[in-house]
């Protein structure tokens, strides 16, 4: 069966960081599931970790062992969701839409899910339903995005950080990290009027990659000599620790906005503590308006019938595919009477043209036939009655004389 192993809706963001996954250890997660699931897709983002899997059964002691592969602590399980076969597919479907991100319809989820689907089909940890479960929701997210027309409008956490600072007069800015949050952060932000914007990260030869003066590229190790002067500074690492600690931040100053993209904290929470700073972690950052909210809502809502389109499509995809050993087994049956038939022809009818023309139209007869068969199979299956109809075409094309 088809399953989803999430962390449950408005789960405390100290819980969530508990139960997140190191992505320099994918590889390794992805291997140590195989051995318990039959196929696997890891969806680990700042605002979302999920196992989507393939098992003969469900149970407790598997739950153990999907735990201790990720490494995480079992008294968290009270805060995991599992949904199975077609509530998980809706699950995934309505994801690659948008409609389960913090910020609705934000639009990196789409790429997120591809991205992990083609890590899982490089590692071969993928055989058939969930890999062709994925590409339809992938698919279907596509549509979904360019139908809606939700590109009109795009969203991110990055984007609402970058507008709400702007409007907040903020001209100096830092990021930390450059990875797809960091890079899509710089690119908002250097589409505005600000004074500069200093990039902490561990490999500086990414300076190269800028031309724009107000860039200036540093050390990570540096980000303390200029923090304090700052205006805003926005954090989106992938490091499973604090990187930015109350000692860092002086008590007196202007005032400093800190938004915390990532998940585990990039900040000390000890921070808040501190007057002239003011910081906002991934939820805090969820429930600004960003005034597009409604617009994306309407703009959702009115195109789900795109959904649920593909997600039938795939319903009756799975239905077909109980058919094919009956199809390949007629199939086969209809050859064993086609062989029989044109052996006895040849060997009564000494007449090379008439057999090459008994031949075809011995082949094209019973290839209609089969074919015909094969059709009647598949709408009487996605009707619900397939039972009855195979037994009829069991007994007319699989009993030889």
């Amino acid at each position: 069966m088809i399953a989803v192993l999430g962390i449950k809706k408005n789960t405390p963001i100290e819980i969530r960081e508990k139960l997140t996954i190191k992505s320099n250890k994918y590889d390794k997660y992805l291997e140590g599931l195989l051995k318990y699931l039959d196929e696997v897709i890891i969806l680990a983002t700042c605002n979302r970790t999920e196992i989507y899997f393939n098992v003969s059964y469900i149970n407790e002691e598997l739950l153990k062992k999907i735990f201790e592969v990720l490494k995480w602590e079992y008294i968290y399980k009270d805060y995991i969701f599992i949904s199975e076969d077609k509530r998980a597919c809706k699950h995934l479907f309505e994801v690659t839409c948008g409609f389960h991100s913090k910020i609705l319809g934000e639009d990196q989820i789409l790429g997120q899910v591809r991205d992990v689907y083609f890590k899982s089909l490089n590692a071969n940890a993928l055989n058939l339903d969930l890999q062709r479960l994925f590409q339809y929701a992938i698919t279907c997210g596509k549509k979904f995005k360019s139908q809606s027309r939700l590109f009109e409008i795009p969203v991110s956490s990055a984007s609402i950080v970058v507008n709400e600072s702007i409007n907040k007069k903020c001209k100096r800015y830092m990021i930390l990290g450059y990875g797809d949050v960091g890079r899509l952060t710089m690119k908002y932000l250097l589409a505005h009027n600000i004074e500069d914007v200093y990039l902490a990260v561990r490999n500086t030869k990414i300076k190269n990659e800028f031309s724009n003066d107000k860039v200036k590229v540093i050390k990570f190790e540096e980000k303390n000599k200029y923090i304090n002067d700052m205006d805003c500074v926005i954090s989106c690492t992938s490091a499973p620790h604090i990187v930015i600690k109350k000692q860092d931040i002086n008590e007196w100053g202007n005032k400093i906005l800190i938004y915390d993209l990532a998940v585990p904290r990039d900040v000390d929470e000890e921070i808040n503590n501190i007057h002239r700073a003011e910081v906002y972690n991934i939820d805090k950052i969820s429930y600004i308006n960003d005034g597009n909210k409604k617009m994306r809502f309407d703009k959702m809502d009115s195109s789900k019938f795109i959904l649920e389109k593909y997600l039938n499509e795939y319903y009756e995809w799975k239905r077909l595919r109980s058919i094919v050993p009956i199809i390949e087994d007629l199939k086969i049956s209809s050859k064993e009477v086609y062989d029989s038939r044109i052996s006895t022809f040849k060997n009564k009818c000494k007449d090379k043209d008439d057999i090459e023309l008994a031949n075809k139209m011995i082949k094209s007869t019973s290839d209609y036939y089969v074919n015909r068969a094969i059709e009647i199979m598949k709408e009487e299956t996605l009707k619900g009655s397939e039972e009855e109809c195979l037994r009829i075409i069991k007994s007319i094309f699989m009993t030889q004389n």
